[in-house]
């Protein structure tokens, strides 16, 4: 299962990488752009990271074919626009992962204290 899993990760990655190299050249360089940002933020899996990359790459194609500038589909802030993509992608986020094993080692010591 694992393993089946890994290939069709592989399989997904090496769609979206060939998606994105069939992108006018401005486009292309921009979603790489937008995939560093994401990339700090991300848990690390690649599993978690593709429906994002996906999505990503599905809104510059359709941008490009439509011959829409980047500045409208990024916006004026390019960094608010990737922080708002990752705000709808929560739960593959490292930072949500820290905040929760924080929250939950707390309560659990909250717990452990008055059970004494």
């Amino acid at each position: 299962m694992f393993i089946k899993q890994m290939v069709e990760q592989k399989r997904r990655y090496r769609r979206y990488k060939a998606r994105k190299q069939l992108l006018p050249a401005k486009y292309s360089t921009a979603l790489d752009a937008v995939e560093r940002y994401v990339w700090n933020f991300a848990s690390g899996r690649m599993d978690s990271l593709l429906p994002l990359m996906e999505d990503l790459a599905d809104l510059f194609e359709q941008s490009a074919a439509s011959g829409t500038p980047l500045r409208d589909v990024v916006g004026d802030d390019p960094v608010e626009f990737a922080e708002t993509l990752l705000r709808n992608y929560p739960e593959h986020m490292w930072i949500n992962h820290a905040r929760m094993r924080l929250t939950d080692t707390i309560e659990g010591l909250e717990r452990d204290e008055e059970s004494r």
